[in-house]
This record gives C-alpha cells, sequence and structure tokens, in this order.
C-alpha cells in the first residue's frame, strides 16, 4: 500500500501489517540471580546487590560497595527531568527489567510487539579476575535470560545468551551448542575484546558454530572487555560520562571493518553481527570509504574479498538504531539502497536514552516519509529475520 493513501498517519503502522519490533532492549538482572544459581563451593563470590555509599544499591563482585549503584541504566518509568546517574535501589526498578511477564506488559505499552533483550551486569564477567566465577556466572544468566525470562513468550522475546569468549574458545563453542538447544537464538559477544576480531585463526571456530547453528552475533557498543587506556569513561570512578555515551555511537566502526576486510563474511556467508545502540547516519560515509580504498588498494592488500564490501551490508552486518532522524532521511534519499536493510528499531528499554513508553510515536515520525516497504523493512522485517521471529 502506497504511503500516499493512507488515511491517518497515526495508523500507519497498522495499514502495512507491521509488528513493530525493538532490536535493543535490556534487562537488570534479578538481584539473587547469582546467589540462587551459582555451585555450592562458588557461592561465597557470587555477585550481589549490595548498597552502595550513595544510598542506593548496585552489583558487587567482591562484597565492597558497588562502584556506582543504580540509576542511568534503569530510566524507564521517569520523567527526564528526574534522572540520575546513581543512586536509586534494585526496588526502585520496573519488574519489566528483570521478569519476563512484565517485560511483555511494558512492551505492550510501548506498542512494541517483539524484542530483543541485552544483559545488564552480566558482561563484566568478560574481565572477572576469577575465571571459575566468571563461568559460573555465564553460565547463570544464560540459563536464566533462556529458561525463565525468554520462556514467558518465546515468540515475542529473544533474550541474549553471553559467548564466553574471553574464556577460551572451545568453551565458547560448547556454551553456543549448550544455549543452542536451550533455544537461543541469538548471543551477546564482548564490543571490545582482548584478541581483536580480525584475528587469522583465533576466533574462527565461533564463527564456524554460529554460521551453522544460526546464532546471531551481537555487540553492545563497546560493552564487554577491557577499556580502551584512552577511554574518558576508564578515567572516573562513576565510569560514564555524556562524551563517553556519544562516541561510542561509532564503535562498531572498527571491528565491522575488520570483519568485513578479514573475509570473515566470505567464509561465512550466513553469519550475522549486530552492533547496537550505534544508529546508521554515519553508515554511508563509512561504505563509501570502505568502496574507496578495496578499489584502490585491494592489489596489495593479501586478503581478496569475493564481494564488494557493501554486499556484505544488511546480508551480514546490521546495526539498531533509537531516533536515528538522521540516518531514517538518508534512508528516504534512495542514495544508499542497502541503508534501510541493515538498521533495525529499538527502543532502548529501560536505560537513559530509551524512547520507551512513545515507541510507536517515534517510529512512526521516523518513518512518515519513507516508502511503505521501506517502513516495514526498518520496523519488522530486518529484525525478524535477523534474530528468527515469526512476522
Amino acid at each position: 500500500m502506497a504511503t500516499a493513501a493512507l488515511a491517518r498517519p497515526q495508523d500507519r503502522i497498522e495499514e502495512l501489517g507491521i509488528k513493530l519490533i525493538s532490536a535493543d532492549n535490556h534487562i537488570n538482572e534479578p538481584r539473587n540471580l547469582f546467589l540462587d544459581r551459582f555451585p555450592a563451593h562458588l557461592k561465597d563470590k557470587a555477585p550481589r546487590v549490595i548498597e552502595g555509599r550513595d544510598g542506593g544499591e548496585g552489583w558487587s563482585i567482591d562484597g565492597t560497595p558497588p562502584k556506582r549503584t543504580y540509576g542511568l541504566e534503569c530510566m524507564a518509568g521517569f520523567d527526564k527531568s528526574e534522572y540520575r546517574m546513581s543512586g536509586l535501589r534494585h526496588a526502585d526498578l520496573r519488574r519489566g527489567n528483570y521478569e519476563g511477564a512484565a517485560h511483555l506488559a511494558d512492551m505492550d505499552i510501548d506498542g512494541v510487539w517483539a524484542s530483543v533483550t541485552y544483559p545488564g551486569f552480566s558482561p563484566s564477567f568478560y574481565t572477572h579476575p576469577d575465571k571459575e566465577v566468571a563461568a559460573a556466572g555465564f553460565v547463570a544468566y544464560n540459563d536464566w535470560i533462556l529458561d525463565d525470562f525468554q520462556s514467558a513468550d518465546p515468540s515475542r522475546l529473544c533474550g541474549l545468551a553471553i559467548n564466553p569468549t574471553e574464556l577460551g574458545i572451545d568453551h565458547a563453542v560448547a556454551e553456543m551448542r549448550r544455549c543452542a538447544r536451550k533455544g537461543a537464538r541469538a548471543m551477546y559477544i564482548p564490543g571490545n575484546p582482548t584478541i581483536p576480531y580480525n584475528h587469522p585463526t583465533h576466533y574462527h571456530p565461533v564463527w564456524q558454530a554460529a554460521d551453522e547453528l544460526g546464532l546471531t552475533l551481537c555487540m553492545h557498543r563497546n560493552h564487554g572487555g577491557p577499556p580502551d587506556a584512552t577511554d574518558w569513561d576508564r578515567l572516573q570512578e562513576d565510569k560514564v560520562s555524556i562524551g563517553g555515551i556519544v562516541t561510542r555511537y561509532f564503535s562498531c566502526l572498527k571491528p565491522f571493518s575488520y570483519l568485513i576486510f578479514a573475509g570473515i563474511f566470505d567464509l561465512y556467508p550466513n553469519l550475522k553481527m549486530v552492533g547496537a545502540e550505534v544508529d546508521c547516519g554515519w553508515a554511508p560515509f563509512w561504505v563509501q570509504t570502505m568502496e574507496h580504498h578495496w578499489d584502490i588498494q585491494k592489489s596489495w592488500f593479501p586478503v581478496k574479498l569475493k564481494h564488494s564490501p557493501t554486499e556484505f551490508i544488511g546480508r551480514n552486518v546490521f546495526t539498531t538504531n533509537v531516533d536515528d532522524y538522521c540516518g531514517y532521511q538518508m534512508i528516504q534519499t534512495g542514495l544508499w539502497p542497502w541503508l534501510a536493510n541493515m538498521t533495525m528499531f529499538s527502543s532502548d528499554y529501560p536505560h537513559s536514552a530509551t524512547i520507551w513508553p512513545h515507541s510507536r510515536d517515534v517510529a512512526l515520525k521516523m518513518t512518515a516519509d519513507l516508502t511503505a516497504q521501506d517502513t516495514r523493512t526498518t520496523l519488522s522485517e530486518n529484525a525478524a529475520r535477523v534474530f528468527g521471529f515469526s512476522i
């Protein structure tokens, strides 16, 4: 149906038969998740939620007060004038942060039919000093997100299990296969791995397993793994800043470029990788630059791609956006036909950047001037094929 034929813009999603999907929601783990699920001999080392110096509560890995208590990661339900970096207690969080059924109820308020849920505290196990504790933490989280949270309605929820790549590749592949048997459709990988993703051999068993199992691999900005030594947020106690928030929108440029020019997607053509919460307005210049330098540099470069870089965009490489009006205006021009195929809508519930409970309104505003097909593609169809939703 053509856009012009629609009588009322506010009904456009229904008129086009779109099931709105948020490809980047989040959880904040239940406060007793690890205490309840750790093996007996590790219970005293299990991370737990305790009171911080500011009277709020947050995660502690060693019994000392948390470096930062709950705040920006759980702002859904708060007015923007009430946003705070920290100082909240676990009881202040909406139940949709940690209960699948309540998360579905909050999606209904938001006009969102399905969501992909990213982890909260649990990627910190990538840098936990005790590898046995880290392994137990990943298993505990993965069992909870699949058996308890996603199971509330797997047709509408895709919970990301965490891929323990930093604990060794054999360990990671075994956990991929275990989680796939439990119903995982996608897994989180570190945005800042210790060993870069273009390593000539290290990650290939992971890429091969994901390709074979149909597991989409997802990075969330640069989260997961040790922060870069020059990162603004590494230099301050609370680990968050506006400068850091802004620059992380460009954090998947490096890993995606490395993966493409290492030939990973030629070797594993079914492999899908997502850079979450990075938007897409920067992508036309990035792809232009990749094509330009592939054209003039490929004679000496040792990796010989079977396809041009553009062909991997929207086939193997994807991003999620919250309210990227710039990117959607670029889609509207039709100058970069691959752009609509690479990006997926999201609400970022319950973080401070969230558009909950107004996701439907934002989706309508962003896509008001798009073609009917581009609207379907960006708001629903891309996420459905990347994360295995039936629409």
